[in-house]
């Protein structure tokens, strides 16, 4: 049967289902194979594409509604309590209000992460007078949303191909940044209904172990981490849109005269005439330049300021000024934790108190402490 048969007949409303032949022709027919693949393989298969514009499949659409009629001022008011009364007495504070399992920390227990905010770029100086340059993420209003065990989390999508060979792990769901709920769809909202907290604007994963594990509502903070520890941080890099190669891969360019014209920005020959008369896949040339995801590992925490959730690692990370970052403990097995860190994370005493509000590293010069002693 021809591609056009083949069309009328599976699109013909009279017909309910093709039978075993026109299933062999249309698993054959190379024109039809697009009509009825899934998105996620078709965006798999070019060798080249290395970056996804839409947004994450697997989170749920929390598009902003546009209102339809107006609402009045004492309405709109009336919302708002509403929405207070409903949240404001289930947002924990305390980690003694969590029913926290008490486990052992091992070497191989892998740790949840948190959602940062950078916040810039700050220099800071060794006591031997080395300028360091450090990027200072604010650690947001982190939460745990839920907690997903190893055999349901193997089932997902995502779980099935990163856990195909190997142990699976669990998995958990933290948000960031609450806002008004209003601003999302109730279909998005439902996922902090049943835990009590307002919809957050951000939503990332992170692989744990089973003795890791942390129940919905507990609360992250920039206590999570210690000083000198390593931490892999994972960021969108900066977009610059279609670049030519001089700025995208660094090429030379041509001569700025002597005979050269309209060549001088130009990456020149893509190919050759001889063994293999085409291009090669991977060939540098003009295209998009940035906003892909990458990782920073083994960066150095050289300070945290419990006070305002701050944490500063030396170096830099991807992602512009105000960007949103992902911040874990390092993968680099030399830079590993040593000794227990907070397990399976730090919560704040109980009465408020900060054991200390601002903590250095100790080769860093804290400013305003005597820098020679006799």
């Amino acid at each position: 049967m021809s591609t056009l048969g083949l069309l009328r007949t599976l699109f013909n409303p009279k017909i309910v289902t093709p039978n075993a032949t026109q299933l062999q022709s249309l698993n054959r027919s190379p024109f039809l194979v697009g009509l009825f693949f899934n998105h996620e393989q078709i965006r798999t298969m070019s060798r080249v594409k290395r970056r996804t514009t839409h947004p994450p499949y697997w989170h749920v659409l929390k598009n902003v509604q546009r209102e339809d009629e107006k609402i009045s001022s004492d309405n709109l008011r009336f919302v708002r309590e509403v929405i207070q009364d409903k949240y404001k007495n289930k947002s924990p504070i305390k980690g003694s209000d969590l029913d926290i399992a008490k486990t052992e920390w091992d070497p191989k227990t892998k740790r949840s992460g948190v959602i940062a905010r950078n916040i810039g770029m700050y220099h800071m100086w060794q006591k031997d007078g080395t300028k360091v340059i450090c990027t200072v993420l604010h650690v947001l209003d982190n939460h745990v949303i839920r907690y997903v065990p190893p055999e349901e989390y193997a089932k997902s999508i995502i779980g099935a191909k990163v856990f195909k060979n190997r142990k699976p792990l669990g998995c958990l769901v933290v948000g960031a940044e609450a806002t008004n709920p209003d601003k999302f769809t109730r279909q998005y909202c439902s996922l902090f209904s049943e835990v009590g907290l307002l919809p957050k604007k951000r939503l990332a994963r992170f692989i744990v172990t089973p003795n890791a594990a942390l129940p919905p509502c507990t609360p992250l903070t920039a206590g999570h981490f210690v000083i000198g520890q390593g931490v892999d941080v994972y960021g969108k890099t900066i977009d610059y849109g279609f670049q030519g190669v001089v700025k995208r891969w660094g090429f030379k360019g041509g001569p700025a005269s002597h005979g050269a014209t309209k060549f001088h920005r130009r990456g020149g020959t893509i190919g050759t005439g001889r063994d293999k008369a085409r291009v090669w896949p991977g060939q540098k040339m003009p295209g998009h330049m940035g906003s892909e995801r990458r990782f920073c590992r083994g960066l150095k925490i050289v300070r945290i300021n419990m006070k305002y959730n701050v944490i500063y690692v030396k170096g830099t990370v991807p992602g512009p000024t105000n960007s949103i970052v992902q911040i874990f403990d390092t993968l680099l097995p030399r830079r590993k934790f040593t000794e227990a860190p907070p397990h399976p994370t730090y919560f704040p005493p109980e009465d408020g108190t900060l054991p200390q509000e601002d903590i250095w590293d100790s080769s860093l010069h804290v400013f305003g402490s005597p820098s020679i002693s006799v």
